[in-house]
């Protein structure tokens, strides 16, 4: 008798197409009900990385047109320095979404929330105008030698506050290594006066749009929903790629930790995007109803469209703290 068996490539392909079925049936039953007159409403106070303005302005208007009874009250900063609103200042927010999702790993569990949910990527480039000097002349393979040049100035994000900004450094640190060149970050840094940091990444955009400074070191989704020229970096350098992993691992910066004095170093490693609900939110089911949307097939679209690929299914490293309405709509896995 003969047997028959499935290649291991379309195989592969089959499962991953069933995975991937189930978990869009999920998510589906998790979507908000079309109805105008849906019974949710209140306020959702949601903290949030200043790179997240765009998208979070068209998720919550998305979500109103679901639940019109719902009021945001929506706070821009950078996601260091959102997190420790809550852990420091000991300000209420129903929702904390941040750049990294290590900094609420970091930062706030387990006193200050539970769990931690991964739900999207982004990756880094360099932003610039028809202003900027040589404007003409930078592309992926020159910029560091443009950005070297006599005059030219650059603005990038602080690392205490913006993850944007230790990214930046790890971004020199790996430029260095990937190019060979000796003192390249040094030269890099010195065209980034310190005059020329700001809070969160996309403060920079007024810098560059005034002609302030001639370059930005700046997320890919900022850049592109603000109509900004800029230059793709190579994939082993630009934190983007899951592939180089490793090698962004090489990268590291010092920041500020949890209290006067206190540092911790964090390691490079491809940009993920987190969310979750403080143990303090005023409104944690509406919390909770807002996340099911995010991660939702709308929610990942709206990303999506703003620049910021989705991960689907959406990740987290411990599906068992997650709400019981969330466990199903989340795989887990290590970062």
């Amino acid at each position: 008798m003969q047997t028959s068996s499935i290649p291991a490539g379309p195989l592969r392909i089959m499962l991953a197409a069933i995975v991937l079925g189930l978990w869009l049936t999920g998510c589906r039953s998790a979507l908000p009900a079309s109805s105008p007159t849906a019974a949710w409403s209140g306020k959702l106070v949601v903290f949030h990385a200043g790179s997240l303005a765009e998208p979070v302005r068209a998720l919550t208007e998305a979500f109103q047109a679901h639940y019109p009874g719902v009021i945001f009250q929506t706070e821009a900063s950078g996601s260091n320095e959102a997190a420790r609103k809550i852990r420091e200042l000991g300000r209420e927010a129903d929702l904390l979404i941040s750049a990294d999702y290590r900094v609420i790993d970091h930062l706030l569990i387990p006193e200050f929330a539970e769990w931690n949910i991964r739900f999207a990527r982004n990756e880094m480039v360099i932003a610039y105008t028809d202003r900027s000097q040589y404007a003409d002349e930078v592309n992926a393979d020159n910029w560091y030698e443009i950005i070297g040049r006599d005059g030219v100035i650059c603005g990038r994000a602080d690392p205490n506050t913006d993850p944007c900004g230790y990214r930046t450094l790890m971004v020199w640190q790996l430029a260095e290594a990937h190019y060979g060149i000796p003192a390249l970050y040094h030269t890099l840094e010195a065209r980034c006066p310190k005059a020329y940091i700001r809070p969160k990444s996309v403060e920079l955009i007024a810098l560059l749009q005034s002609g302030d400074v001639d370059y930005a070191f700046e997320y890919r989704s900022v850049a592109l929903q603000h109509g900004l020229r800029f230059v793709e970096l190579p994939p082993e350098i630009n934190l983007g790629s899951v592939e180089y992993a490793d090698f962004y691992g090489k990268a590291n910066v010092e920041i500020a930790g949890t209290g006067p004095g206190k540092t911790v170093t964090v390691v490079g490693e491809p940009i993920v995007y987190g969310v979750t609900i403080p143990r303090n939110a005023p409104n944690p089911d509406l919390a909770l109803e807002f996340v099911k949307f995010l991660i939702s097939p709308e929610g990942q679209a709206i990303m999506e469209r703003m620049g910021q690929p989705p991960i689907v299914p959406p990740t987290t490293g411990d599906r068992d703290a997650l709400p019981a309405a969330l466990q199903p709509l989340v795989m887990e896995q290590s970062p």
